[in-house]
């Protein structure tokens, strides 16, 4: 037996019987002057019938189910998404959140003097330099210091 819903089945049989009786797709709308102005027994004037019935089944099953209203709501759009995501391919691209998180200002990072090396001048002391002397950090106010001069 088949695992088809009850509603499944009324839709299938309604859409059947649409097709059966106006094959050309052409059909009023229930209760329209068109409509009106069809014979009593005119093929197209029982398919609107159908056709607004299985709008109101299909309305009032929706009503019951709020999840499934929507689910059906945003169907469209849902899909629409996917393929703007798969196209754009935005699963590798980085997100408001992570692109925000880079912009933020990043502590400084310290003025080391390497050994070796000139010394450094040190940002916010105007003409104060930082040596490595012995192996240590040392701020002076010039840029020789006596044992760069020994060592020369």
């Amino acid at each position: 037996m088949s695992q088809q819903r009850p509603g499944d089945a009324t839709a299938a049989w309604a859409e059947a019987q649409v097709t059966a009786l106006a094959p050309e797709g052409d059909i009023p709308e229930y209760g329209t002057a068109e409509w009106l102005a069809l014979e009593p027994a005119a093929p197209r004037r029982a398919a609107a019938v159908i056709t607004a019935a299985e709008q109101w089944r299909r309305h009032v099953h929706l009503l019951n189910d709020p999840a499934e209203w929507l689910r059906q709501s945003t169907r469209a759009a849902d899909d629409h998404a996917r393929r703007v995501i798969r196209v754009l391919d935005l699963a590798r691209r980085s997100s408001y959140a992570e692109l925000a998180e880079k912009l933020k200002p990043r502590p400084a990072r310290p003025v080391t003097a390497t050994p070796g090396w000139p010394p450094v001048a040190i940002p916010g002391r105007p003409g104060w330099w930082r040596h490595c002397i012995d192996g240590r950090q040392v701020d002076l106010p010039h840029r020789e210091h006596e044992h760069e001069k020994r060592a020369a």
